[in-house]
């Protein structure tokens, strides 16, 4: 079994927990029905506040009524594992839910967020979310209002934790993306990084991704049944 392994997943990988993905080849993602430049940038939340927030609120509460898959709790079971055989894993996802974590997953890296949390405009302070998300809301910490927004990566912002991110890949000897649509920069280019690094590599998707090309090894099937396949396989090895 390989020493140091890194996961990256993607929205594929929650979707049998009910919660949608963002683009599929079918156009039944989440921005075939919503406009991302209205609802998940900056200039959006400026313009138009109480729209996005009850965007975010909508999701939220779909979330809170979802639950981990197989998959979710495969990838919980493989970081046990390696940590008792003295390996690691890094997990590394784009999504914003916390289905990970609820699978039982110890140390996830949220590139994009978290849907569960709101962070203060003024102060920067991160805060638990659960509920929906208000204007007149006040920041826990510095106590002022109109300032919170969802702790969210959007459109035109620089991802979370790329530096730890970076010395993951950099040490990893075997990279893995699940559920993920290779069309979204930077985690799009984890693989040609990982390749260069000369880790071994596989796409676990239930098709073909738009990076699927630069992957070694690619299983295809529904996330549910090939990630709890390919974690037995790894630990028997």
């Amino acid at each position: 079994m390989a020493k140091r392994i890194f996961v990256l997943t993607g929205a594929g990988i929650s979707a049998e927990s009910g919660l949608s993905t963002f683009r599929d080849k079918n156009g039944a993602g989440i921005w075939s029905r919503f406009d991302p430049m209205k609802l998940a940038t900056p200039e959006a939340f400026a313009r138009n506040r109480p729209e996005v927030l009850a965007f975010y609120d909508l999701r939220r509460r779909n979330l809170l009524a979802s639950a981990p898959n197989a998959a979710h709790l495969a990838l919980a079971r493989l970081e046990a594992v390696r940590a008792a055989k003295g390996g690691s894993l890094t997990l590394v996802t784009q999504n914003i839910d916390d289905l990970h974590e609820r699978a039982g997953s110890q140390h996830v890296i949220h590139m994009h967020g978290e849907l569960l949390k709101a962070r203060c405009q003024f102060c920067n302070y991160v805060s638990s979310r659960r509920g929906d998300l208000a204007m007149s809301d006040a920041c826990p910490d510095c106590r002022r209002a109109q300032g919170l927004r969802p702790h969210v990566v959007w459109f035109g912002e620089t991802p979370f934790h790329m530096e730890e991110i970076a010395r993951a890949l950099a040490r990893s000897d075997l990279f893995v993306a699940i559920g993920t649509s290779g069309a979204v920069y930077p985690a799009a280019g984890f693989v040609a990084e990982a390749r260069a690094y000369c880790a071994r590599n596989c796409e676990i998707n239930l098709e073909p991704a738009d990076n699927s090309s630069q992957f070694e090894e690619r299983r295809y099937g529904v996330a549910s049944l090939t990630v709890p396949s390919w974690v037995n396989e790894l630990t028997r090895s």
